[in-house]
């Protein structure tokens, strides 16, 4: 059967944009073999036709003075790197690899990806590593962003699944947004719940937790600007306030779920009078949002990296869980709770098992079963599959750092940039035996110190799926070719298993015939897509939400999809499994020495390390440096001005920055965008001062907190 173009009759082709996880449909079109010009597709049901100034000027990024064109070796540690032939560089990763594995077993290669990866790639990825190299040691930036709502998700439902789908926007009542700017980070679908608001004021109200005021705060009816830290604290006094004020459903709490005896339990003493004397905010406010929760018609609930990246970001994810669950807002229309994935392809990695833990098909490494299914499908012996969780990304840079790991592979993201202590991480990578590093950018903070680069083809370049936040499944068509020798990630991964002796079960005439393989994985699990194919995508451009198995086929993909409609949830006794939420201070602690509390975070028009945002000079304007958000009562008794430059230090680093003076944080707290690394200012990375505590169930590195003091640079 012949797969229907993505050509539009009048020249455009189309495809998803590759910055955020909302997943915008995108209208691109070519000039001499480079994207000239990007809109956004109309017919797209995530988008409308809207689209964020990243995605307009996706063209600025295809500069190629700032790409790797042909792959690269060093001779030696510090030197310069020399173009070398495919056929070498290949070897020369292949070779480092199978030295560490015959002198130090499989445990002493990393593989490290990116949710910039299409899903064939993340694929390939683990199945390499985890399959035929024998190693778990697979992790992903994924796990800087939503690891600690995949722990959450699969400890309640059962499965990792956001119940609900965008369509919900139009339908709920109550919007309760914690720790996400969303005008900044999900400009479309905040649009959306700006539109929703618009159109039903007098109904619909808006809830923003975040101790910064920012755009996202201007549409709420309540700001509860809290203590950085303290969400669990704030959302089981709500909880506590909304059972007060009678908005419990008994009825779901009865019928379909298990657990809620304990946490109930586990509210008292969470008074907003006594949430208060922890997060800071006022108990009028408290009770004003309990009220508005509790009789105000469906609620959906987003969150992002505000509550994940914590050392108790599960515990934050499970509490807002809980809400939704005691509320009965779950699995019917305008309600939900809705974790917004960072990345384009986030929810595509969590699919196929690009997380340290997981196999394809949200499968977990420590569960026989799974193993010995995942065997049986690639073919390999039993007992191949370590049962053996892998190293983490702040493991990773531990086990580097006492030469446990000899060999890190790296594709499509930038580690020494985006951990956090940068300082600490870019060392720790010098100790390693070999780098190797597959990119469509040279230089990076990353590719700066690989002995291998491998240069890969980027967004329009090559094809694949991506799996954005409410689970819906699109394919990205090739619209332009590669520059120089640059291959697709998937072909990179291929010629690498060739080279290490396991070519044979690497043989794919494409990536159709990859997605084939790795949908049947999916077959009976809460992800099925074994309905899905490629001619079936590109005939419905919209992508296709998940689960679809091939019982699904009868009919047309369905709009809207949200699950659990039944009340029925992926868990043995078929309940959703409230969990007690534990109220936890950060890691790091505020004293005399380090009196303030430093958020990292975004600015709108800059996406994650600046590898491509930054080509864009018109990009650029909106933020020309770095800054540091200080509150006014902090910035006057230390002597500070607006626009001084100052010193900002935590137990781990420094980095230098220009002060906005402001009365939009909370006194006592400092906000830093993360994106300025050593190849974009002078100034140090404020992630140099960033912690790299993690929670203790999903690893997820706290980047929300860390004690820091600020001084205006000159002054003793």
């Amino acid at each position: 059967m012949a797969r229907p173009s993505l050509l539009r009759r009048d020249g455009w082709k189309r495809s998803i944009c590759c910055y955020c996880g909302v997943g915008c449909g995108l209208k691109v079109q070519t000039k001499n073999g480079v994207v000239s010009a990007v809109r956004g597709d109309e017919d797209h049901p995530v988008n409308q036709g809207k689209i964020c100034a990243k995605a307009a000027l996706l063209p600025d990024i295809f500069v190629e003075k700032a790409r790797l064109l042909h792959p690269q070796v060093r001779s030696e540690k510090g030197s310069e790197p020399r173009r070398t032939s495919w056929d070498e560089a290949i070897e020369r990763a292949a070779g480092a690899i199978r030295r560490a594995v015959d002198q130090h077993g499989p445990d002493s290669v990393m593989m490290y990806g990116s949710g910039q990866l299409v899903t064939e790639d993340y694929y390939l990825f683990g199945k390499l590593a985890k399959g035929y190299i024998g190693t778990n040691n697979q992790d992903t930036n994924s796990r800087l962003c939503m690891a600690s709502a995949v722990t959450a998700y699969n400890m309640t439902f059962g499965s990792d699944a956001p119940p609900a789908g965008y369509a919900d926007i139009e339908q709920a009542n109550t919007f309760l947004i914690v720790g996400a700017n969303m005008e900044a980070c999900h400009p479309i679908l905040f649009e959306r719940i700006r539109a929703r608001k618009r159109a039903a004021k007098d109904r619909v109200k808006v809830i923003v937790v975040d101790p910064r005021a920012t755009r996202t705060t201007e549409i709420a009816d309540l700001h509860l600007a809290l203590r950085p830290g303290t969400d669990v604290a704030l959302l089981q006094s709500l909880l506590f306030e909304v059972r007060l004020a009678g908005g419990l459903d008994h009825t779901y709490l009865r019928n379909h779920t298990s657990g809620w005896e304990q946490v109930e339990e586990s509210l008292a003493g969470w008074s907003a009078e006594r949430a208060v004397e922890v997060t800071g905010l006022d108990a009028g406010d408290i009770l004003e949002a309990a009220r508005i929760i509790a009789h105000n018609g469906p609620m959906l609930t987003f969150w992002t990296m505000g509550a994940n990246q914590s050392t108790s970001g599960v515990d934050k994810n499970l509490a807002l869980i809980n809400l939704s669950l005691a509320t009965g807002n779950i699995g019917k229309p305008g309600a939900g709770p809705m974790s917004l994935t960072g990345q384009p392809n986030a929810m595509g990695g969590r699919e196929q098992g690009g997380l340290a833990t997981t196999l394809p098909g949200h499968r977990l490494v420590a569960n026989p079963t799974h193993r010995a299914e995942i065997e049986q499908a690639w073919g390999i012996p039993p007992g191949s599959i370590s049962d053996r969780p892998g190293v983490t990304a702040i493991e990773m840079v531990e086990r580097l750092e006492r030469g446990e790991i000899k060999v890190v592979w790296v594709a499509a993201t930038n580690p020494v940039a985006s951990l956090p202590n940068s300082d600490r991480v870019r060392r720790a990578f010098e100790r390693a035996e070999t780098v190797i590093v597959q990119d469509a950018y040279q230089p990076t903070e990353t590719t700066r110190i690989a002995d291998v680069l491998l240069p890969a083809a980027q967004w329009s370049e090559r094809g694949g799926t991506m799996t954005n936040s409410e689970r819906r499944i699109c394919l990205l068509e090739q619209v332009s070719p590669p520059p120089g020798e640059a291959l697709p990630d998937w072909q990179i991964i291929c010629r690498m298993a060739e080279a290490l002796g396991f070519g044979d079960a690497f043989q794919y005439d494409g990536l159709e015939e990859i997605f084939r393989e790795y949908r049947e994985l999916s077959r009976g699990r809460d992800m099925d897509i074994t309905g899905v194919s490629y001619p079936l995508l590109a005939q419905h451009r919209a992508g296709i939400q998940w689960p679809y198995p091939s019982t699904a086929r009868s009919g047309p993909p369905q709009e809207g999809r949200r699950l659990f409609e039944d009340g029925h949830f992926q868990t043995p006794d078929g309940r959703a499994q409230m969990q007690v939420p534990r109220w936890i201070p950060p890691a790091d602690t505020v004293n005399d020495e380090y009196p303030l509390a430093m958020i990292t975070g975004r600015v709108k028009d800059q996406w994650h390390t600046m590898t491509r945002t930054g080509r864009s000079t018109k990009l650029l304007k909106s933020e020309k440096q770095p800054f540091l958000e200080i509150n006014a009562s902090d910035a006057i008794g230390l002597g500070i001005g607006d626009r001084d430059r100052v010193r900002i230090i935590s137990r781990r680093g420094a980095f230098e920055s220009t002060a906005r003076v402001s009365e939009t944080i909370r006194a006592g707290s400092v906000f830093a965008p993360f994106h300025w690394g050593a190849l974009w200012s002078d100034d140090g990375p404020s992630n140099a001062s960033a912690g790299e505590a993690v929670d203790p169930r999903s690893k997820q590195p706290e980047l929300k907190f860390a004690a820091v003091r600020v001084e205006p640079i000159g002054v003793d």
